[in-house]
């Protein structure tokens, strides 16, 4: 018991320090470093507090693709040599951002330890009608059940999001290729793991899918390690980003919300409201929709990622 009181503690110090390492780094590389070390420790902090679901969603995707987006952004900005230097913020805000979060901070610690009894809560209401959805893992019956339609439009705005990306191309680079190539040594270490990592992960995104009905897992967090997979596979030069033009892509860009979508009219039509499974199918239903969606979802963040095409095709 001592020990975990103690590694809460060293936890916390940790996380407050390299927040204030991040805000107050001078060097982009430095404070995106920091940001995904911060994001890791937090991730492990949730792990601590038994809630693996958002451990999950924040070390892949708070962590690992903001990072991801994070480095790209700040080579950008680094190969824009003075004006990077000139652009960056004055003292005063970086203290602005230090004592707002201070501020934060302060408040929810307040507010933790004014409650003397467990605060109100709906996890009593949410597992109730577990049995009925068939799944066994109360996250997963969150996102797909009670909130299925905020589920349903998350997936639609990292569509919206990648083509606002997208935008940003000059007209005569539409259609083709995101980003620049890349190529790595063919003996290298990064085309090593490029050649041995992806079936590991591949099998470990399958897993976190198909576990996510009963157990902490999800299409987020399945996607997030099939994006990074590919991304590893791009970044060692043994495949090219495809052209923003493929039919093939932009099939798998709207399948995800295209067949959530399908599910949800099925329910109007034959259940009783929008997106409304038959308590019998529902959990296969879930699942044929995750499927499709874990694909949408990690095509969108390698091609976020990616960035806006930049090559003729």
């Amino acid at each position: 018991m001592i020990a975990l009181t103690l590694l809460d503690i060293a936890l916390a110090f940790l996380s407050i320090g390299l927040a204030l390492w991040s805000v107050t780094a001078r060097d982009a590389y430095a404070a995106v470093v920091g940001f995904v070390a911060y994001g890791l420790l937090v991730g492990i902090a949730w792990v601590s507090l038994r809630a693996v679901d958002v451990a999950l969603t924040e070390i892949a995707i708070g962590s690992g693709l903001t990072g991801a987006l994070l480095l790209g952004a700040a080579a950008r900005l680094r190969r824009g040599g003075t004006a990077a230097a000139d652009a960056r913020s004055p003292a005063y805000v970086h203290l602005a951002a230090i004592v707002a979060g201070l501020a934060v901070t302060a408040g929810l610690a307040a507010a933790v330890l004014h409650f003397t009894t467990p605060g109100p809560s709906l996890a009593a209401e949410a597992m109730a009608p577990l049995a009925s959805t068939g799944l066994g893992n109360p996250v997963t019956a969150v996102l797909m059940v009670y909130r299925a339609t905020d589920t349903l439009l998350e997936k639609v705005v990292l569509v919206l999001a990648l083509i606002g990306a997208w935008s940003l191309a000059p007209d005569v680079m539409w259609g083709g290729r995101p980003g620049p190539r890349h190529l790595a040594d063919a003996d290298g270490m990064l085309a090593y793991a490029a050649r041995r990592l992806p079936p590991i992960g591949i099998v470990i995104a399958v897993y976190l899918l198909w576990v996510s009905a009963d157990e902490p897992g999800g299409a987020f967090q399945s996607a997030t390690v099939l994006a990074a997979m590919a991304l590893l596979v791009i970044y060692a030069g043994l495949a090219d980003v495809p052209p923003v033009s493929s039919l093939r892509v932009r099939a798998l860009l709207v399948a995800g919300p295209g067949v959530f979508l399908a599910a949800g009219l099925a329910g109007l039509a034959f259940g009783d409201a929008f997106l409304a499974f038959p308590p019998a199918f529902s959990k296969a239903i879930i699942i044929a929709i995750e499927i499709p969606m874990t694909i949408t979802v990690a095509l969108t963040l390698v091609l976020l990622v990616a960035g806006a095409p930049a090559r003729a095709r």
